[in-house]
């Protein structure tokens, strides 16, 4: 992560901002670019956690949830709305996760048009263990307090759904 700053760059940058006379909008904006920022140091701790596996978070998320459908395998459009990405991104994972042997692709038993996603037994084994180290050192180790966990939870969640990210409470 490097050598941490002597101080506070977005404190500094809302401070920025309230002396340029946008004093009304300088809490947002600096809530916001720390969020960015809070995104960025958890995606890194991920991804050095995923890569000794040969995963990316975005092949993970894709195996995880893969292990969570009853069958362990779902119609590659519904993954794709499942994980909110563009399809063309579930097909660049696939594609990856296939080469790995992770994923099989085999054609829906009653809809021609569509593809499923199958998740090997290797597959199932690596997304275990990811999970398992992701669970330990990440998730286990958020740097969150519970309170501000649930606190979080609740935020986001509100922020999203206003937001059209989903619909139910």
């Amino acid at each position: 992560m490097g050598t941490p700053l002597p101080r506070d760059p977005i404190a500094d940058a809302q401070r920025n901002w309230e002396r340029h006379g946008w004093g009304d909008v300088a809490a947002p904006m600096a809530a916001i670019t720390a969020i960015m920022r809070t995104q960025q140091i958890l995606l890194a701790r991920i991804e050095t956690v995923l890569k000794p596996f040969g995963l990316t978070f975005a092949r993970y998320e894709l195996l995880a949830l893969l292990s969570f459908a009853r069958s362990g395998a779902l119609p590659m459009n519904k993954a794709s709305a499942l994980l909110q990405v563009h399809p063309t991104s579930v097909t660049n994972a696939v594609d990856r996760l296939e080469k790995a042997a992770l994923v099989a692709r085999s054609p829906h038993p009653t809809d021609g048009r569509t593809t499923l996603i199958e998740l090997t037994a290797d597959g199932r084994s690596l997304a275990k263990k990811a999970t398992a180290a992701l669970n330990a050192e990440v998730f286990g180790k958020s740097g969150f307090g519970d309170d501000d966990v649930d606190h979080l939870i609740r935020v986001l969640g509100t922020f999203r759904r206003d937001a059209g990210d989903f619909t139910d409470d």
